[in-house]
């Protein structure tokens, strides 16, 4: 019941982001020169899909639910490179009781291409020990003047703090401003 409930308020929330960005992009039709350096921040939710730890995958949809809300700085060097800086935070709900589970913070490497894809190469430290990487594919959905918005597949790997090494695949849905 709580993993459908929080599946519900997620199908709400991509269909107002999708809702919002798509309003944003034919109100402002207009495009810019973007001069170099350039900071650009963000904000979005994750949501792990799953997870292979020991030998076994873990659907986050199941007996426990985790959600992330990354946000942060991207420095554009130019159109093509750039480096991100990254804080997550991290909340489980399992057994109906929700706690951050851990804060991860996330520097790297952006790789920028044509048709607004972005390739992310993040180094990974967790508040709860944990340490990896985290490689993401971004996409841009939908272009405004002052927002865009974005989705994201992301294969974190995590390791350390004497658990079992973890390999998991997400989305992830943001606005840039």
């Amino acid at each position: 019941m709580l993993s459908t409930l929080c599946l519900v308020r997620s199908i709400r929330l991509v269909f107002f982001f999708l809702t919002f960005a798509l309003l944003l992009n034919s109100a402002y039709s207009q495009q810019t020169t973007a001069v170099y350096p350039r900071i650009v921040g963000y904000f979005s939710v994750y949501h792990p899909i799953e997870t292979l730890s020991s030998g076994t995958f873990t659907g986050n949809f199941g007996n426990a639910y985790t959600v992330s809300f990354p946000f942060g700085l991207h420095i554009l060097k130019s159109d093509h490179f750039g480096v991100s800086f990254e804080i997550s935070p991290c909340i489980r709900t399992q057994n109906n009781i929700s706690k951050v589970s851990s804060v991860a913070f996330n520097p790297g490497a952006l790789f920028r291409f044509t048709h607004g894809y972005t390739l992310v190469s993040r180094l990974a430290f967790e508040s709860s020990g944990r340490f990896g990487f985290t490689p993401a594919l971004i996409k841009i959905l939908a272009r405004g003047k002052n927002c865009n918005l974005f989705t994201a597949v992301a294969l974190p790997a995590r390791f350390g703090n004497n658990q079992a090494s973890s390999f998991s695949s997400g989305l992830q849905l943001g606005l840039t401003f």
